[in-house]
């Protein structure tokens, strides 16, 4: 659990710093809704990761589709 999570290629898939957070905010907010324990097992390896490294991998991989409004806020 000591790895960090990938943030500079998620930084290349989205606009600024904020978008990023607030993608990962959404992010995580679903991944809550899988169970209110703050980590999840990863199905490879096995080890628990913390929820929010979780929502920023997903966005570095691709897993996560940022949809821009009509203001350019990401939701």
């Amino acid at each position: 659990m000591s790895k960090r999570p990938n943030i500079e290629t998620a930084l290349k898939l989205v606009s600024s710093r904020y978008e990023l957070v607030h993608a990962a905010a959404k992010r995580v907010e679903q991944l809550m809704q899988q169970g209110e324990d703050i980590f999840l097992r990863d199905k490879v390896k096995g080890e628990l990761v913390k929820k929010t490294f979780q929502a920023i991998e997903d966005i570095a991989n691709g897993k996560v589709r940022i949809i821009r409004g009509e203001d350019g806020e990401s939701s």
